[in-house]
């Protein structure tokens, strides 16, 4: 029997996905690459592998009980000097991410865990690169928004090689929705800033 290290987190759909993790990569944060962009539920947690039965029966709990919310993202924030990240910040769908995080990690489920620091939903955008690159993170996506309806989460797993990958999604509502083809990812009707 092993230990596995697992996250839960709200993908940030494509394009943005794609498009933060490559601006992540232009800021010199090479683990970047192996991060799909995200806001975290659950922190990298490590779990004995004879676990992950439990951990995916109590997250298909919490979706089931979940509804689709939307969720913005607006403009940038940082944690520094605290810890060394610059991120995007959750303008709309804070409030709705942080019940769920308070469910994931509920004391009677099987991923319960104290946080090293209070919860704050975010996008990270620069992690632990010098204070030059991480200023020129905070400028440059400054102005960045997207918007979308969050249908779910997921529950990804931290390969040996550091990479983490998706080891199942969590519509929630207990359905799947599938993606509706050329529908747009950002209301275009918003003004621009």
């Amino acid at each position: 029997m092993g230990t596995v290290t697992i996250g839960v987190s709200i993908a940030v759909p494509e394009p943005h996905g794609s498009l933060l993790q490559e601006r992540r990569l232009s800021f010199g944060d090479a683990a970047a690459s192996g991060i799909p962009t995200h806001v975290t539920l659950l922190p990298p947690t490590e779990v004995d592998d004879s676990a992950l039965p439990a951990v995916e029966a109590h997250l298909t709990g919490v979706a089931t009980a979940g509804r689709p919310f939307p969720m913005r993202l607006y403009g940038t924030g940082t944690f520094r000097p605290l810890s060394p990240v610059v991120f995007v910040r959750v303008v709309e769908g804070a409030e709705a991410c942080t019940r769920l995080q308070m469910q994931v990690r509920d004391a009677s489920g099987p991923v319960a865990r104290e946080l090293h620091f209070p919860y704050h939903p975010h996008v990270t955008v620069a992690h632990g690169i010098d204070d030059v690159a991480m200023d020129r993170a905070f400028e440059e996506l400054s102005g960045y928004e997207a918007q979308w309806p969050c249908a779910g989460f997921a529950l990804y797993e931290q390969g040996a090689d550091g990479i983490w990958r998706k080891l199942r999604e969590f519509p929630f509502g207990g359905t799947l929705v599938p993606p509706q083809a050329g529908a747009p990812e950002v209301d275009s009707t918003l003004p621009a800033r």
